[in-house]
């Protein structure tokens, strides 16, 4: 967070300046100093003292031991506590954007994957009970929807987090004429907090990333689910490149989806983070607490855990080998074209009760018989209900099934 905490207090120095708050010449040896502290951070010439307060402290004696009194100038107008509050805002601030990019990519390539199978048929499920005919496509497009979902949540969070506490203060403000307006469009704000009390006392913009971050480790981990289930022998749906597989130490068969497990697992250290940060805030009085230094490393945590999630999520679909064979054999089973059976029957005018009860004996009747709807006899069709004729067996074809029931 160094990098936000020196662009924090360079715009915090140039309104200074300004102002005429400080001399400008010592806003000048600041803005450069701090600049210079910056890049010897960045490249290493300069190592972060682990003893320090923390790196707030150290970048200010930093810049004091080597500009002298000017930066002892610095904190002039400002608190720790807008400072920090400010640095987090703008870290988290780059983090959602870093995070929303991700997650377009995964997007995308959950997108092309569902749009090279939109003639892949497979069963729908309901109870996980095969339910309905459906298309590997409108499987996957599912997750699309939800994943744009989940940016939209992180764009709003973030809008709503693109104000400036700099300048509240400890909670009250300042004595001095600063310029609060100034600081917030150099940082890049929308605008300011306008009270400065909640400038420094909530982080309720923590609680709503890490809520957003929640809601998308629970999609991601839905996926990982039925990925998880589509690759065993049970589905056989689709078979997992060995780079996101491991076998077993003992069994010789198995090959285990180990990356879609550990993601599906990684969603409660996600969970966690937001429950720790609900429970650090739900007591605190205003304004600032002691209390409210949990907040980094919860959010950070959800953050570096999401962004793992994703970097290992998204070449795992984009290598996965879908299997068609397979879903389209599953697909023919377990007479999930029966609600198509009896929307025959209704379109030749007969209530969708009666043709519900006549399609459910004509089920039954194939259990029997060991029979499916598409191989029963036509006679057998006309014992049960006179409206049958030779055109229910392409009405009840899984092409024409999906075909009539899925729009774009």
């Amino acid at each position: 967070m160094y990098r936000e905490d020196i662009d924090g207090s360079i715009a915090h120095a140039v309104m200074l300046g300004t102002q005429g708050i400080i001399p400008v010449e010592d806003c000048e040896k600041i803005i450069n100093g701090l600049k210079q502290i910056k890049e010897d951070i960045t490249s290493g010439a300069l190592l972060i003292d682990p003893d320090a307060e923390d790196i707030h402290t150290f970048i200010e004696q930093t810049l004091t031991a080597r500009i002298g009194d000017a930066g002892k100038r610095l904190h002039t107008g400002r608190s720790r506590n807008d400072q920090v509050a400010t640095d987090i805002r703008l870290t988290l601030r780059k983090e959602c954007e870093e995070v929303m990019d991700m997650l377009r990519h995964l997007t995308d390539t959950i997108f092309n994957k569902a749009h090279e199978n939109e003639n892949t048929i497979m069963p729908g499920y309901t109870h996980l009970q095969r339910a309905q005919p459906i298309t590997f496509c409108m499987q996957l497009s599912a997750y699309v929807s939800m994943l744009e979902r989940d940016m939209g949540r992180l764009a709003d969070a973030k809008a709503r987090m693109n104000y400036s506490p700099l300048g509240s203060g400890a909670l009250a403000g300042t004595t001095y004429p600063i310029n609060r307006a100034m600081t917030a469009e150099l940082l890049g704000f929308d605008g300011v907090v306008e009270n400065t009390l909640d400038g420094v006392s909530d982080r309720d913009f923590c609680l709503e990333i890490a809520s957003a971050l929640s809601i998308l480790m629970v999609h991601l981990s839905r996926l990982c689910e039925e990925i998880i289930l589509w690759c065993s022998w049970e589905f056989k749906f689709v078979e997992l490149d060995d780079a996101f597989s491991t076998g077993s130490s003992i069994m010789p068969q198995k090959k285990n989806p180990d990356l879609a497990e550990l993601i599906r697992g990684k969603s409660g250290r996600v969970f966690g983070d937001l429950m720790a940060l609900l429970t650090a805030m739900k007591g605190l009085p205003l304004a600032y607490n002691k209390d409210m230094q949990e907040d980094k490393e919860a959010i950070f945590d959800a953050i570096d855990t999401v962004k793992m999630c994703m970097t290992a999520l998204d070449p795992m679909i984009d290598t996965m080998r879908v299997i068609p064979e397979n879903m389209r054999r599953a697909a023919a089973e377990g007479f999930i074209n029966a609600t198509d059976c009896a929307d025959y029957l209704v379109g030749k005018g007969l209530p969708f009760r009666d043709a519900y009860k006549a399609t459910g004996e004509l089920v039954a009747l194939c259990i029997k018989e060991k029979l499916t709807l598409e191989t029963l006899p036509l006679d057998m069709y006309k014992n049960v209900c006179e409206l049958f004729d030779e055109d229910v067996y392409k009405a009840i074809t899984l092409e024409t099934c999906v075909k009539n029931r899925i729009k774009k």
